[in-house]
């Protein structure tokens, strides 16, 4: 008798999910699931929910009082929206936004910030936990003589990836990426792309980019937002091969959109 395949885990479950900034509605009814050890791709126009979903899977609202939500986010079956310590919510989930919030720390510092509130003071263990998250984030061999720089000196696309390495040092099992190639040239943008496909081996991606070929590259599966809805979702291979069913997915992939 053949067993019938094992199906893949679910990390993250949304469920009529609907925001708000102030009066003007940003999100409607989203319902997708995440699994685990996948990437999953969200691309769309701008305007159209994206980072808004990112920001609220990592229940930024505190901190926005002009952004409001109803509806469910699931994470691992633990219940995000009404969840009471966010603290050891935000431990699990890493994230990288398009324009690095640059701590006013070295560059040691940023990446060894979360093993030590995590409990780590071991010198030697953070030496090896700053060294692999800079060499993850294809940053290592640049600041290895510069750790004791401020990251605020490093450039633009340096401190880009400063911040991936911060997000890998909390050791997140979901890493939430917005825009994570922007400044990066593209030779770095391919090392990294090698990197987090390994990297889906340890947690679950999450990627929102304007890059439809990155998505391409990268996802397992992609979701197109467009005005705060996803339109559709499915397996990257067969969206970009013309297996698409919403005619507005059609049009933005092949460049025709608007």
């Amino acid at each position: 008798m053949v067993n019938p395949p094992e199906q893949p885990k679910m990390k993250l479950d949304v469920r009529g999910l609907s925001a708000w900034y102030g009066q003007r509605q940003v999100l409607r009814n989203l319902n997708l699931q995440v699994f685990s050890g996948e990437i999953l791709g969200i691309i769309g126009p701008a305007n159209s929910g994206k980072t808004t979903f990112l920001r609220l899977i990592n229940r930024m609202d505190e901190f926005e009082p002009s952004l409001r939500f109803e509806g469910e986010l699931l994470l691992d079956g633990a219940n995000l929206s009404r969840c009471r310590n966010t603290y050891a919510l935000r431990r699990r989930i890493g994230v990288v936004f398009p324009l690095p919030v640059g701590l006013p720390l070295t560059v040691y510092d940023n990446v060894a910030l979360a093993p030590r509130l995590a409990g780590i003071h071991d010198r030697r263990r953070l030496d090896e936990i700053v060294e692999i998250c800079l060499q993850r984030a294809a940053l290592w061999d640049e600041v290895k003589d510069r750790l004791n720089q401020l990251g605020s000196m490093l450039s633009g696309g340096q401190q880009q990836r400063l911040t991936i390495a911060r997000a890998l040092s909390q050791n997140p099992d979901l890493l939430l990426l917005d825009e994570f190639s922007i400044a990066i040239d593209p030779v770095t943008t391919m090392r990294i792309e090698d990197i987090l496909r390994e990297l889906r081996r340890e947690m679950t991606i999450i990627m929102v980019t304007n890059l439809t070929q990155q998505a391409r590259r990268l996802a397992d599966r992609t979701a197109f937002f467009l005005s705060g809805e996803c339109l559709e979702i499915g397996r990257t291979d067969e969206l970009f091969n013309g297996r698409a069913v919403d005619r507005r997915t059609i049009d933005y992939l092949e460049g025709r959109f608007g």
